[in-house]
Formats: structure tokens, C-alpha cells, sequence
């Protein structure tokens, strides 16, 4: 995995949003089944239930003892593309506009093995700042590499002292 390798990039169409790059020494299929299974994923972000097809909508609790407890999130899936692409907007209650994620993996070819590199963004909405949701975004994005290599979770506290600098308000 890379260090905590993200930014804040203006798109084509004018908005904002943030960008990581995280390399993984697992395969494709592996990274691809710990973000989209609903068991695997809940190790590091959150359990899943629904109709997770293209268009279809599922319910996401997030599991962190830091996030966890609150009511489900509608997660519509706006593309899925087994196992390299994944676009899903996430409803976030009194938020404003649902966010929009794409999480794009690719194999590595620099890796020895067959390596991932796991390209996550998030377009922000006009006035979100990404003080608001980058230090989060690395959290998790740590937490999704502990669990692929059974190392320890990273604590919430610590990521934020490294990474929030990184996102001025």
C-alpha cells in the first residue's frame, strides 16, 4: 500500500473532487471481492443488503465502532463492472446532494505477483469542503489495506493528526 497518496482535483466539468491512489500486493479479484462483498467489506467500512445491480438500490450500515450504530444509508449503484469498476452515489441525510464514489482497480504491472492499484474518488458538492470527508477517506481506505493484509486497523485519532493538515478548511 502507498502512504497516504490523495488530492483535491478540479474535473473536466468544473467540480471538485477528492482523489486517492493506494497500491495493494493482492490480486485484482481480491481487492474487488473485499470492497463489493457484503461480509468483506463489513470488516472495514460497512455491511450491505439489497439490490446491488447496476440501478438497483442496497442499504449500507456502517460497522466502525467510530461510525457504526446509526441508521442505514440508501447506496444506489450507478455502474458496477466486475471486478474493476464500481460508481454508487450514497444518500447522506441533511448532507446535501448524494455523494458520488467510483472506486476504479486495475492490475498492477509493476508488481511482482500480480499487485492492485485501487483508484478511489469522490466529487465533491459545491461549498463541501474536503477538510470535511479526506482524513475520513484515508481512514477507511487504511482500514480496507489492515484488513487485506491482516495487519492492525489504524486508529481514527492518528489518521486524522497525519492526514487532516493535508485538507485545510
Amino acid at each position: 500500500m502507498t502512504g497516504p497518496a490523495g488530492a483535491v482535483v478540479r474535473r473536466p466539468d468544473g467540480r471538485s473532487e477528492l482523489a486517492f491512489r493506494r497500491e495493494f500486493p493482492d490480486r485484482v479479484d481480491d481487492v474487488w471481492a473485499a470492497v463489493t462483498d457484503p461480509d468483506r467489506c463489513a470488516r472495514w467500512f460497512g455491511r450491505w443488503t439489497g439490490d446491488a445491480r447496476p440501478g438497483g438500490t442496497v442499504m449500507l450500515t456502517m460497522t466502525s465502532a467510530e461510525d457504526g450504530g446509526g441508521p442505514p444509508e440508501a447506496v444506489r449503484i450507478v455502474d458496477c463492472v466486475p471486478p474493476h469498476r464500481l460508481a454508487v452515489t450514497i444518500g447522506v441525510p441533511d448532507a446535501g446532494p448524494p455523494w458520488e464514489i467510483t472506486a476504479e482497480l486495475a492490475a498492477d504491472r509493476d508488481a511482482p505477483g500480480g499487485g492492485t492499484v485501487l483508484e478511489f474518488r469522490q466529487v465533491l458538492a459545491d461549498g463541501f469542503s474536503p477538510a470535511d470527508a479526506g482524513p475520513g477517506w484515508h481512514w477507511y481506505l487504511d482500514r480496507l489495506a489492515a484488513v487485506l493484509s491482516g495487519g492492525p486497523m489504524p486508529g481514527w485519532e492518528a489518521t486524522l493528526a497525519a492526514t487532516g493538515p493535508l485538507y485545510p478548511r
